[in-house]
C-alpha cells in the first residue's frame, strides 16, 4: 500500500500552518512531499474553514491571490513572504472547493502578471487557463489485494504485457466530446483485462493546453487534465484497473514544459524553473523549455510530482520521456544553443544527478515501482542500481531493436536476405538492460504509417506480415508495450483528433488479428519461458541463426523448467520439408500458428505437433520436419504427456 511519507521529525511552525521543516526541506531539493503544503490546501483555521495558498515565487516583489471570490482583484488578498525562502503563502477564509484562482505575480521590474499555480490539483477546462481549488480526500480505495499481489511477484521475472493508451482518442462520443475516467474504467479496462494485458500505460494526463501535444507539454504537473473529468474519477479509474488485475503506467514528463502565458515559464517574471542559461532551457524541436535540473526547489517540485501520483493516485508506474534528452545537453540542438557542462563534455551532469536522486527516492517509497526510460541513447547501465553507477532506472525501452524490425520488416519480402542482421543484432545486447520493447504511438503517427500498412505487399501479405511480426515480437527476450489499435491491425496511422476505427473489426482480416492478439497474449501469460528469464542470457539459444538466404530464423526460449521453441520464416517462399534441431525427443505441439484460418490464415487443417526424429540437426541430436508456408510464425512447446 503506499507509504505515509517522510519520518515524523521536530515542527516548528511558520505562518499559515506551514512549518519551517517544510520551507527547509523544499529550498534544499529534499521535500519529496511538497504537494502537502503548497499549492491550495482546503483548511481549517481558528475555527473557520477557507484554503491556504502557497507558492514559490522567490524574486518577486509581491504576490497575490485572485479569483471569483476577490471579482479578480489582487490588492484585496496580499500574500505573506516566507522569510528568505521564496514561498509566499496566504490563508482566505470562506472559500472552498471549485474556486477559480490565479497568483498575480508583482515581478522586481513593477510589472503584474498572471500565472495558473503549479502546484494545482485542478484545472479549468482549455481555453480557460485558472486553476481550481481540489480536495484529494474521501476517496475509498478497494486495492489492498492488488498491492499484496503486485509485491508477491516482481515484475522482471513475470509477464509485463503494455497497452498503451491516448484516453482522449481511444473511443471518443464526439468533435472533442471524450470518454471520462469514468467511462474508460467500464469499457477500456474490461476491453484490456480480457485481451490480456497486465498493464495500461496512460499518454500523459496532467493538464496541458494544446491537444495535439497529446499531453507531452504540460502546464499542470498536479492537476489531472479536465478533458476527462475530476481527479475523483481518475482514482476510480485506476481503482478499476487493479480490481481487473491490471496495473497502471503513467507518461511523465520531466524533460520540459511549455512556453504559454500561464504556465511555468518567467513565472515570477525570471526564469526560475527553465534556469537563466536560456541556451541550455530552449527546446526548439517543441518549442519548450528545459527544467532546471541543478535547482534544489525544481528538484523538490519534480521529485514531488512523481510521488504525487503514486500517493494520491496509486499509480504502478512512470515512463519518464525524452531521457536521452535530458541527458544531452546538445541532442536536438542547432550548434549555436550547444552549451557544455564544468568538465568540458554535453552531458547534462543535473539531469544525471536528477535521475538518480529520483530512482533512488520512488524506490525508497516504493519499492515495487516500474520506473520505466524512454531512452534512445547509448548511456550504460540505464537500468543498473546508482550504488553500482547505473541511473537506477528498472527498466529501458528498446529502442535500437524497434528501429532495425521496423526497418527489416517494411523491406520487400525478397530483398531481407540482404538484411538479416536486423533480425538477429539486437540478441547481442538483448541482456545488457532490462527491456521492454516497444511499438509505441511514436512509430504510428506523422507519416509513419500504421503497423499493419508498414508491411509490404498484397493485402493478405499485409496481414499475415503482421502476425509474424507480432509472435516475433512476442518471443524475443524483453518485456512488451503495444499502441491502442495495433491489436486489431488499424489501418491507417493514428488520428490524435479522432478515434480508433473500431468498425474495422466487421472485417474478417481484422477480426482474425484481434483473435490472433488475444491468442498471443494468453500464451506469452501462460509460458514462463517467455518472461521468467528475460535478463538471464542463458533463457535464449538460437538453434539457426545464420539462414539469411531463405530468411528464416529459429531459436529456444528457456524458463526454469520449460522451453519453447520459436521459427519464424520472413519470406515470401513456401518451405515443405523445413528441418531444425531440438533439445529433446517426444512430439511438439503447436500453440501458436499465425497461418491458421481463425486468424485470417490460409491453413484449413495445420498440423497440431511434430514428432522429433534421431536425425541430428542444428547441433542437437533430434530434429523434427515441419512446413513453413510464407509469413509463418510459429511457437512450439514440447508435450510432456507424449515422450520417446
Amino acid at each position: 500500500m503506499p507509504t505515509t511519507g517522510v519520518r515524523p521529525r521536530v515542527v516548528r511552525t511558520a505562518p499559515n500552518g506551514l512549518t519551517k521543516e517544510q520551507l527547509y526541506l523544499f529550498n534544499e531539493g529534499s521535500s519529496y512531499h511538497s504537494y502537502r503544503f503548497m499549492g491550495a490546501h482546503l483548511i481549517k483555521r481558528r475555527g473557520t474553514g477557507g484554503v491556504r495558498f502557497a507558492v514559490w515565487a522567490p524574486n518577486a516583489a509581491e504576490v497575490r491571490v485572485i479569483g471569483d471570490f476577490n471579482r479578480w482583484d489582487g490588492r484585496k488578498h496580499v500574500m505573506e513572504r516566507m522569510g528568505t525562502t521564496g514561498v509566499f503563502s496566504l490563508f482566505v477564509p470562506k472559500i472552498g472547493e471549485g474556486e477559480l484562482y490565479k497568483y498575480e505575480i508583482v515581478s522586481a521590474d513593477g510589472s503584474a502578471i498572471r500565472k495558473a499555480d503549479p502546484y494545482a490539483f485542478y484545472a479549468e477546462r482549455r481555453p480557460g487557463t485558472a486553476s481550481v481549488v481540489a480536495g484529494l480526500g474521501g476517496y475509498k480505495w478497494n486495492d489492498a489485494a492488488w498491492y499484496e499481489s503486485k509485491r508477491k511477484k516482481p515484475a522482471y521475472s513475470n509477464p509485463l504485457l503494455i497497452y498503451e493508451v491516448h484516453p482522449g482518442s481511444w473511443k471518443i462520443k464526439g468533435k472533442e466530446m471524450f470518454l471520462t475516467f469514468e467511462e474508460l474504467a467500464e469499457q477500456l479496462v474490461p476491453y484490456a483485462a480480457e485481451l490480456g494485458y497486465t498493464h495500461i500505460e496512460l499518454m500523459p494526463v496532467a493538464e496541458h493546453p494544446l491537444d495535439q501535444s497529446w499531453g507531452y507539454q504540460i502546464t499542470g504537473f498536479y492537476s489531472v487534465t479536465s478533458r476527462y473529468g475530476s481527479p475523483k474519477q481518475l482514482m476510480g479509474f485506476v481503482d478499476e484497473c487493479h480490481r481487473h488485475g491490471i496495473g497502471v503506467i503513467l507518461d511523465w514528463v520531466p524533460g520540459h514544459f511549455c512556453k504559454d502565458d500561464h504556465g511555468l515559464r518567467l513565472f515570477d517574471g525570471s526564469p526560475i524553473f527553465e534556469g537563466a542559461d536560456s541556451k541550455r532551457a530552449e527546446k526548439p524541436l517543441w518549442g519548450t523549455l528545459a527544467f532546471d535540473f541543478g535547482r534544489s526547489e525544481v528538484v523538490s517540485f519534480l521529485i514531488s510530482n512523481a510521488i504525487y501520483w503514486m500517493d494520491v493516485y496509486h499509480i504502478d508506474g512512470l515512463r519518464v520521456d525524452a531521457v536521452a534528452s535530458m541527458i544531452n545537453l546538445h541532442m536536438d540542438k542547432p550548434p549555436e544553443l550547444f552549451t557544455y557542462n564544468a568538465l568540458g563534455g554535453h552531458d547534462n551532469l543535473d539531469a544525471l544527478r536528477f535521475l538518480k536522486k529520483l530512482n533512488e527516492t520512488v524506490f525508497h517509497y516504493y519499492p515495487d515501482t516500474l520506473m520505466l526510460a524512454e531512452d534512445s541513447s547509448a548511456w550504460p547501465a540505464v537500468t543498473s542500481p546508482t550504488y553500482l553507477g547505473g541511473l537506477g532506472f528498472n527498466f529501458k525501452w528498446n529502442m535500437g531493436w524497434m528501429n532495425d524490425i521496423l526497418r527489416y520488416m517494411a523491406l520487400d519480402p525478397p530483398e531481407r536476405a540482404h538484411y538479416h542482421h536486423l533480425i538477429t543484432f539486437s540478441l547481442l545486447y538483448a541482456f545488457s538492460e532490462n527491456y521492454v520493447l516497444p511499438l509505441s504511438h511514436d512509430e504510428v503517427v506523422h507519416g509513419k504509417r500504421s503497423l499493419l500498412n508498414k508491411m509490404p505487399g498484397s493485402y493478405e501479405e499485409k496481414f499475415a506480415q503482421l502476425r509474424l511480426f507480432y509472435g516475433y515480437w512476442m518471443t524475443h527476450p524483453g518485456k512488451k508495450l503495444l499502441f491502442m489499435g495495433g491489436e486489431f491491425g488499424q489501418f491507417d496511422e493514428w488520428k490524435d483528433g479522432g478515434m480508433l476505427d473500431w468498425m474495422l473489426l466487421d472485417y474478417d482480416m481484422h477480426g482474425g488479428m484481434l483473435r490472433y492478439v488475444k491468442s498471443l497474449n494468453r500464451a506469452y501469460a501462460d509460458l514462463p519461458s517467455l518472461w521468467e528469464r528475460d535478463s538471464d542470457p542463458h533463457s535464449f539459444q538460437w538453434i539457426d541463426v545464420h539462414n539469411a538466404e531463405q530468411s528464416v530464423i529459429s531459436f529456444i526460449r528457456r524458463g526454469f523448467l520449460d522451453y519453447t521453441v520459436i521459427i519464424a520464416n520472413f519470406s515470401g517462399n513456401d518451405y515443405r520439408d523445413y528441418r531444425i534441431g531440438v533439445p529433446e525427443p517426444g512430439t511438439y505441439r503447436s500453440v501458436i500458428n499465425s497461418n491458421d484460418i481463425p486468424y485470417g490464415g490460409t491453413e484449413a487443417q495445420p498440423q497440431l505437433g511434430y514428432r522429433s526424429e534421431s536425425d541430428a540437426w542444428h547441433g542437437h541430436d533430434q530434429s523434427i520436419s515441419l512446413r513453413l508456408p510464407p509469413f509463418t510464425f510459429l511457437l512450439l512447446t514440447l508435450d510432456p504427456g507424449d515422450t520417446h
